[in-house]
C-alpha cells in the first residue's frame, strides 16, 4: 500500500515510487511533519529535537516541559495562535473575537482511489492508481474541523493536498487565511524557484535563496495572474537541470493565490502554498465547509528536468480531460492578428481558403463578430452574432467554412461587461462596481460578477444561443482584464473573489458537458491564467500575446518547468511582428511555435508570398508528423534562453525510441569567427544508435549525451535548426 499508519508510534508513511513523506500524530494530539525527500526506510521521528528556546511559548498541554514549542517544531497545517510565530496555514477569526485555532488529532481514514473535490479542479485517477488519506483536526473550543486530504499517485511520484474546513460550533467564524500545503525542512539551505513577469512577457525564470524572512509572491488581481505563477519550486543549493533534489509546488487554482518561503530563526525552512489572504474574509457559518483547493507536490532527485516530466506527465494523463485531452489537435488560423477588428464574413471565407490551400485545419474568428463591437469600447455581454457585418447568419458563415474542409471556431470573453451594453443598461446591479463610487476600468470594460449564479446562467444561455447555430468545434475562452471593485449584492466582499472562481468553474463545467467533442483554449490577455486549475477545463492555454520568436523562447522556457506542452498555445505570426516589431524568419517561427501542442497560425496568408505559403505546407507536415511526439513524450531543455548563445530543446519518446531536438542560435558575433557549439542531448538510449535520416548520419545515443552536436554556423539573425533522430533496428 502507498499510505500505512502506524498505530504504536502515529506515524503516517506516505510511499511513493521513489518519495517517502512522513508525519506524525504526537502525544499531544499536534500533527508534525517529519520528512519528504527520496525514499527512506523507517520511522523518521528521530529528527525531531526538544530543547528550552527562549521567547518560543508551551503550549499548557506540555506541563512544566519548556523543551517543547510549536515555534520550533514542524507542523503538517500550522494554524495562529499555537505559540507558533512563523507564517500560519491557517487563520480563524472566532465569534468571540479571537484570532486562534488550536488543531488536534481526531481520527483518520485511508481509502483507495483519488478524493475529488465538489466545483473545484483536481487531479483525477482511477481506483487502482492512488490512495487517499484524510486526517480529520478539531478546534475543541470553536468547533472547527479540518480535514487534510492526501492523494497519492505512487507511480507519478505525486502527493496532492487539499483541506476542508467546516464550522460545527455555535457561532459563526471567519477565516482569514487558508493554505492547503505546509512543507516544513527542519535543516539546509534552499533555493525558491518562481515564475515571474508581466502582460506579453510571463514566466520567466527566477532563482533566489531563501533566506532569514518571509519572501512571498501571489496575485491579488482575481486571477492566477501575468505577474507570479501560482507554482514553483524548492531547490538545494546545488540543484541543476539534470542532478540534484528539488520539490514542487504547484496550486490547482485559477485566482488570487499566496506563496511564502521562510528561513525561521532555527535555521529551519517553511514554505506555504494556498489562498490569498488580502481581500479574503470567508465567513462560515455553522454547517458550512470551505474547501481549499489542492497543491500538487512533487520530489525529485534528478534536478529540474525529473520534476518537470512527473508534473507533465500528471497534467496530460491526470488532469486534463476530454476529447482533446491527450491527442493532437487542429492546426488553426486565428483573425485576431490578421484583421483585428476590420473583417466581415467574406474575409473569414478568404481566410479559410486560404487555409484550406495550405492544410490548415481550422479557422477562428476572434473578437468583433457580436454586438455593435467594431473596436473595444463597447457591446461585451450582448452576445448576440452581428449578421449585419457578417452579411449572413454564423451558421450560413460556418457552413460556407466547412463546405472548404475547414472547421470552424469561435472567440468569447464571458466574464466582461461594457458599460456601452445593452446587458449593462438593463442589468447594471450585475457589473461588480463598489456603490457610490467610480469604477475603476482596464481596456474600457468592467467585470461581471461570476459569483451570482443568475449572473452565470443568464450568459451560459446566450453563449450557447451562438453556440448552437452551427458547427462550432473550437472556443477561445477570454478574459482580458484584473479584477478590482472588489463588491457584491449577493455576499460579504471577503468572499466574492473566490466565489468568482467557482463561478468560472461552474460555467466551464456546464460547457464542456453540453459541447463534449469541443476544444476550448483559455486565455487570459495570454498567459494571465496559466495554470493548472484552468487545464482542467481547458487542454490548452495561449500562452501569451506576445508571438515574437525570440520572446517566445523566453516564455516557453519558463512555462515548460511545470507545463507540458500539449497545454501551450503557440502560433506563428507576421513579420514584422506586431509586438515588438522584429522581424525573423518564417523558418524559426516555425520550429519556435512548433514547441507548443496548440499549433496555428496568427496572420494574413493573403499577404504572403507563394515560396512563403510553400514553407507552411512543410511546417504543417513536419508539426503532424511530430505532433504525437510533442504532445506526450518527454520533455528536455537543453540551454537557457536567459544565459547561453542557442536556445535548445527535444522531445523523446517513452521509450527512446524517437526525439526531436530544436534549436535557435540567439547571438551571431561574426559567423566564422565564432566557437562552435555543441548541443547535449538527454533522455536517449545510452547503448543505442541513433540515424539523423536528412543528414545521413548515425550516432550512439551515448555520444549525443555525453558530447553533444556542433551545431552549424551560419549567417543571418537567429537561425534555428530541427533534428529528428531514430534508433536504428537493422
Amino acid at each position: 500500500m502507498a499510505i500505512n499508519y502506524h498505530e504504536t508510534s502515529h506515524i503516517f508513511i506516505l510511499n511513493t515510487k521513489n518519495t517517502t513523506y512522513q508525519m506524525k500524530v504526537d502525544a499531544f494530539g499536534f500533527l508534525l511533519h517529519l520528512y519528504y525527500g527520496a525514499g527512506v526506510s523507517g520511522s523518521m521521528d528521530y529528527l525531531l529535537t526538544y530543547l528550552d528556546r527562549g521567547f518560543s511559548g508551551n503550549p499548557a498541554d506540555a506541563g512544566m516541559d519548556r523543551t517543547y514549542s510549536m515555534d520550533a517544531l514542524p507542523q503538517e497545517y500550522p494554524t495562529q495562535g499555537t505559540g507558533d510565530y512563523r507564517s500560519s496555514a491557517l487563520v480563524i477569526h472566532n465569534g468571540d473575537g479571537s484570532d486562534c485555532c488550536d488543531l488536534r488529532y481526531v481520527s483518520h481514514e485511508i481509502r483507495e482511489g483519488k478524493y475529488d473535490l465538489v466545483g473545484l479542479p483536481a487531479v483525477f485517477a482511477g481506483e487502482d492508481e492512488a490512495q487517499t488519506l484524510e486526517i480529520l483536526l478539531e478546534d475543541s473550543v470553536s468547533g472547527v474541523r479540518v480535514r487534510l486530504l492526501y492523494g497519492v499517485l505512487e507511480e507519478l511520484d505525486i502527493i496532492t493536498r487539499s483541506v476542508k474546513i467546516s464550522n460545527l460550533g455555535s457561532e459563526d467564524v471567519i477565516v482569514e487565511k487558508a493554505a492547503c500545503a505546509c512543507l516544513d525542512f527542519l535543516s539546509g539551505s534552499y533555493d525558491m524557484v518562481n515564475f515571474y513577469g508581466r502582460h506579453v512577457m510571463e514566466r520567466s525564470f527566477q532563482r533566489r535563496e531563501i533566506v532569514h524572512g518571509a519572501f512571498t509572491i501571489g496575485s491579488r488581481r482575481g486571477a492566477s495572474s501575468h505577474q507570479y505563477n501560482p507554482a514553483v519550486i524548492i531547490a538545494r543549493k546545488d540543484t541543476t537541470e539534470d542532478a540534484g533534489g528539488c520539490y514542487g509546488m504547484m496550486f490547482v487554482y485559477s485566482g488570487s493565490f499566496l506563496c511564502e518561503a521562510e528561513k525561521d530563526q532555527f535555521d529551519q525552512t517553511r514554505v506555504l502554498m494556498g489562498l490569498q489572504s488580502d481581500l479574503f474574509h470567508y465567513t462560515l457559518e455553522r454547517g458550512e465547509v470551505l474547501t481549499v483547493p489542492e497543491t500538487v507536490l512533487c520530489y525529485s532527485d534528478e534536478g529540474f528536468a525529473g520534476l518537470s516530466n512527473r508534473y507533465h506527465r500528471c497534467i496530460r494523463e491526470h488532469l486534463c480531460r476530454g476529447k482533446y485531452g491527450q491527442i493532437p489537435r487542429p492546426v488553426l488560423l486565428n483573425s485576431w492578428e490578421a484583421f483585428y477588428f476590420d473583417f466581415n464574413g467574406e474575409k473569414i471565407c478568404k481566410l479559410a481558403e486560404e487555409a484550406a490551400a495550405l492544410g490548415i485545419d481550422m479557422v477562428v474568428m476572434d473578437d468583433g463578430w457580436f454586438g455593435k463591437r467594431e473596436d473595444d469600447n463597447s457591446s461585451l455581454g450582448d452576445w448576440q452574432v452581428n449578421e449585419e457585418k457578417l452579411g449572413c447568419t454564423l451558421g450560413e458563415l460556418i457552413e460556407r467554412i466547412n463546405s472548404l474542409g475547414v472547421k470552424f471556431g469561435i472567440w468569447i470573453e464571458p466574464e466582461m461587461i461594457s458599460e456601452d451594453s445593452e446587458l449593462c443598461r438593463t442589468h447594471p446591479e450585475w457589473v461588480m462596481r463598489i456603490p457610490g463610487r467610480k469604477p475603476v476600468y482596464a481596456r474600457n470594460q468592467l467585470v461581471l460578477d461570476f459569483s451570482r449564479s443568475e449572473v452565470r446562467d443568464y450568459i451560459f444561455g446566450q453563449i450557447c444561443g451562438v453556440l448552437d447555430q452551427g458547427n462550432v468545434e473550437y472556443v477561445k475562452w477570454d478574459m482580458n482584464r484584473s479584477i478590482s471593485d472588489i463588491y457584491s449584492q449577493e455576499r460579504s466582499a471577503g468572499k466574492v473573489t473566490h466565489d468568482y472562481v467557482l463561478g468560472v468553474y461552474e460555467f466551464l463545467e456546464k460547457l464542456m458537458a453540453r459541447y463534449p467533442d469541443m476544444l476550448i483554449e483559455g486565455c487570459c490577455g495570454g498567459g494571465g491564467r496559466f495554470d493548472a486549475g484552468m487545464m482542467y477545463y481547458t487542454p490548452q492555454i495561449w500562452c501569451s500575446d506576445n508571438t515574437d520568436a525570440l520572446d517566445r523562447l523566453k516564455i516557453q522556457y519558463g512555462t515548460s518547468f511545470f507545463y507540458p506542452a500539449s497545454t501551450v498555445g503557440a502560433h506563428v505570426s507576421a513579420a514584422p511582428n506586431h509586438q515588438t516589431g522584429r522581424s525573423i524568419s518564417l523558418h524559426t517561427r516555425g520550429v519556435v511555435a512548433m514547441a507548443g501542442g496548440g499549433f496555428g497560425y496568427e496572420l494574413d496568408p493573403d499577404k504572403m508570398t507563394a515560396a512563403e505559403k510553400n514553407e507552411v505546407r512543410e511546417q504543417i507536415a513536419q508539426y503532424k508528423k511530430y505532433a504525437p511526439l510533442l504532445l506526450t513524450g518527454d520533455y528536455y531543455r537543453l540551454s537557457s534562453p536567459f544565459t547561453d548563445v542557442y536556445t535548445a530543446w527535444m522531445s523523446v519518446s517513452q521509450d527512446g525510441g524517437e526525439a526531436l531536438v530544436s534549436v535557435v542560435m540567439t547571438l551571431q558575433n561574426g559567423t566564422n569567427n565564432m566557437p562552435t557549439s555543441y548541443v547535449k542531448l538527454k533522455g536517449l538510449c545510452r547503448d543505442a544508435v541513433y540515424e539523423d535520416r536528412k543528414a545521413g548520419r548515425r550516432y550512439y545515443g551515448s555520444a549525443l549525451m555525453e558530447a553533444g552536436l556542433p551545431l552549424p554556423s551560419e549567417l543571418g539573425e537567429y537561425p534555428s535548426y530541427q533534428i529528428a533522430l531514430n534508433i536504428v533496428t537493422d
